[in-house]
């Protein structure tokens, strides 16, 4: 058994006129000569299409925009020889197939009537309302594709313009180049290459990102048979063989259903041909064509539930290809197609690839935002008379969140040459992923994004002062690549003068990152670059000390805390590696000269003193009235942090309103974004330490503070 199943889940047709597959027209397209014979009953094909989908519809409105099309087209004619009205027909029923509403439909028939004809917008909106003036308006807009190298970007920047505001002109635009495609053999060679690629590059992307896959499968087709012509009829030989061979699938959809049937579950199994394109790319990964690499089997249920269901009986029943298995209904694809993927052993060992879906489901996953009706009511009904809002924005709760990217981008790319590059490089990005930030929302990006991108699609040119990220709660450089599923919070620095470094730009991944860090590299040429420096380019900072000394290193005056320790009579001295202060936990160790050096418990030189057998003096803070109740305690603390302008300055301020004096600070030069600071502090009270440490990691920048626990480094 052989089955499309364009849409299962329809009403059935009356008996009398067979249904019009576009599947099998564009077979048809493709294996032999399309008749040129006048369609009968023009209108009454987009008719019946129409009602397969939405049976209660009012199909005047329909004939009427036939009556005007047919009128204003009257004597126009295409290059194959047709009379030019078969055009707008065919690119309706396309549509009109696909589940179309009937506001694209009527527009679609009147796409070409203001740009070829003499009747304007003003008639169009008298006659048929805003919505298809303003859809009609909009592929208008695109104006006739001129296929020059300079003219190209620019139309596809128009077009992405006028699909910002509503998907349905991008939907009447690719079934207008679809139709094209299938009549493309009038045309000189040369042109059709071009134009092929050209579909291959931009349209065909496109299709696939609005969840079009009936018309991205068939333009697929269409291109692969132009510019592979022989790759085409080797890969037609291989399908002409399969379809007269013995189909292995035909007994495993036995197996699958009696499977489901026996366990109670309403499903239809039904076996999905592949297409040219996909056949051709089975075989370039396999080598050798297995019989069921020809097709999937494809179960529709009715609920999502019923989905796991099955995927639970085939793996209990069959044997599972565990890798092949994915789970596109709980995470769906960036274009709204949902899915769950698996693959099991037949009775034979044939391996049949099997996708599971509700009926809902596989009418999105073939019409994708076509099928979702009219994004401007709450029923996906028609709305003829729906005013704009005043600030011309329309919102759309179908667009995806990839065109809100493109459309962004497209507003700051600053000719056509930058747009079409771009565009055809996030085009070529055929997977996205998701990612969550710390305050509950989401971002997507296509696979492969840093740090850097998620800085930009989060905060537009704010992001210039990212000096780092947290990714998954750590931290992490802006390089660090991003996986489906993470959480990502990006650091932003207070001062706004802070920019871009062009390091990023090997990084950046989405053209939203990449033409606004140019934008500002561009316009900030002499600009130093604070947050990605390279160390051989950022000279060692000198800390200007409080009391004005240029010295790196100052001593302020007072006295250390007393420390007792059980060897008396020797001279006792805090260590300058772990620098102790009340109530640390402390421990002394005997030295050359008899003197007692008292670290923290927990500093690394205790456990070296002890492998090399020094023994132990015990050590405790003396009581404060025994040495005037007053001392300066010093403590040497470790910052680590995100580098950016004005940085070191911060810092010390925070110092200084803690009442602390710096006696010493070292800035290591940055690694991977990242500086160190390391300062010798004398405090007028140790309970003052752990506030000194929060004002400190509250500078923006500042990601961690500790107590050193290593040598301390001197400033020069």
């Amino acid at each position: 058994m052989s089955a499309e199943a364009t849409n299962p889940g329809a009403p059935l047709r009356k008996r009398g006129r067979p249904r019009i597959d576009l599947r099998r027209l564009g077979r048809v397209a493709l294996l032999g000569p399309v008749s040129r014979d006048r369609l009968p009953d023009a209108i009454g094909h987009v008719a019946e299409a129409h009602r397969a989908h939405h049976p209660d519809s009012d199909l005047s409105v329909l004939r009427k925009a036939y009556v005007l099309a047919e009128s204003s087209h009257r004597g126009q004619m295409r290059k194959s020889g047709e009379p030019y009205i078969t055009h707008p027909l065919a690119v309706t029923l396309i549509l009109a197939e696909l589940g179309a509403e009937t506001t694209t439909l009527t527009a679609s028939l009147l796409h070409d009537t203001v740009e070829d004809t003499e009747v304007t917008l003003d008639q169009v909106r008298e006659q048929f309302g805003d919505e298809v003036c303003y859809l009609v308006d909009g592929v208008t807009k695109l104006e006739k594709v001129d296929y020059g190298a300079a003219a190209e970007p620019e139309t596809f920047r128009k077009m992405l313009v006028a699909t910002g505001n509503d998907v349905r002109v991008m939907s009447i635009k690719l079934a207008d180049r679809l139709h094209n495609m299938r009549t493309l053999g009038v045309m000189r060679p040369e042109k059709q290459a071009r134009i092929a690629k050209v579909t291959r590059d931009v349209l065909i992307p496109l299709a696939e990102r609005l969840g079009v896959q009936a018309l991205k499968t068939e333009l697929e087709d269409l291109v692969f048979a132009i510019l592979h012509p022989e790759e085409y009829e080797r890969t037609q030989a291989l399908i002409s063989a399969w379809d007269g061979a013995q189909d292995p699938l035909t007994e495993i959809a036995d197996s699958v259903r009696t499977t489901l049937r026996e366990a109670g579950i309403s499903a239809e199994v039904l076996i999905r041909p592949r297409h040219f394109v996909s056949v051709h790319r089975v075989r370039i990964k396999r080598g050798e064509m297995r019989g069921t690499d020809f097709g999937r089997l494809l179960v529709l249920v009715g609920e999502d539930a019923d989905c796991y269901a099955v995927l639970g009986e085939l793996h209990t029943c069959f044997t599972p290809v565990i890798s092949e298995f994915k789970d596109f209904i709980a995470a769906p694809k960036f274009n709204l197609y949902q899915s769950l993927h698996t693959a099991v052993v037949g009775p034979e060992g044939a391996v049949a690839e099997v996708l599971i879906r509700t009926h809902r489901m596989h009418t999105v996953a073939e019409a994708g935002v076509v099928a979702l009706g009219n994004p401007y009511t709450q029923d996906g009904t028609t709305a003829a008379h729906q005013a704009e809002p005043a600030d011309g924005e329309r919102a759309d709760p179908t667009r995806p969140g990839w065109l809100s990217r493109l459309l962004d981008w497209q507003e700051s790319a600053t000719d056509s040459d930058t747009f079409w590059a771009t565009l055809r490089a996030d085009l070529a990005q055929d997977r996205e992923i998701t990612v969550f930030r710390t305050d509950g929302g989401r971002l997507g990006l296509p696979a492969g994004a840093s740090c850097v991108d998620a800085a930009y699609a989060q905060y537009g040119e704010e992001a210039h002062g990212c000096i780092g990220a947290r990714v998954n709660g750590r931290l992490a450089t802006l390089s660090t690549a991003l996986n489906d599923g993470d959480t990502v919070q990006l650091l932003l620095a207070q001062d706004a003068s802070s920019g871009p470094s062009p390091e990023w730009l090997d990084h950046a991944r989405t053209p939203a990152a990449r033409i606004a860090i140019t934008a500002w590299l561009d316009a900030h040429p002499d600009s130093v670059q604070g947050p990605q420096r390279s160390r051989a380019d950022t000279p060692r900072p000198h800390v200007q000390p409080p009391d004005g000394n240029p010295s790196s290193r100052t001593r302020a005056g007072g006295r250390a805390p007393s420390v007792a320790v059980d060897a008396p009579g020797a001279s006792v001295r805090l260590a300058g590696c772990c620098t102790p202060v009340p109530p640390d936990g402390i421990i002394g160790f005997t030295v050359r000269g008899g003197a007692v050096t008292v670290h923290r418990e927990e500093c690394p030189a205790v456990a070296r003193m002890r492998a090399i057998g020094r023994a132990a003096v015990e050590a405790r803070w003396s009581d404060p009235g025994d040495w005037g109740g007053a001392a300066d305690y010093r403590v040497t603390l470790v910052a680590e942090s995100f580098g950016r302008p004005r940085l070191l300055a911060d810092l010390t301020e925070a110092i200084a309103t803690a009442d602390a004096a710096i006696v010493s600070a070292t800035v290591e030069p940055p690694s991977e974004q990242r500086v160190r600071h390391t300062y010798t502090l004398q405090l007028p009270d140790a309970a003052g330490l752990p506030g000194l440490m929060r004002a400190m990691r509250d500078v923006p920048g500042v990601y961690d503070v500790s107590r050193a626990q290593q040598p301390a480094a001197t400033g020069g």
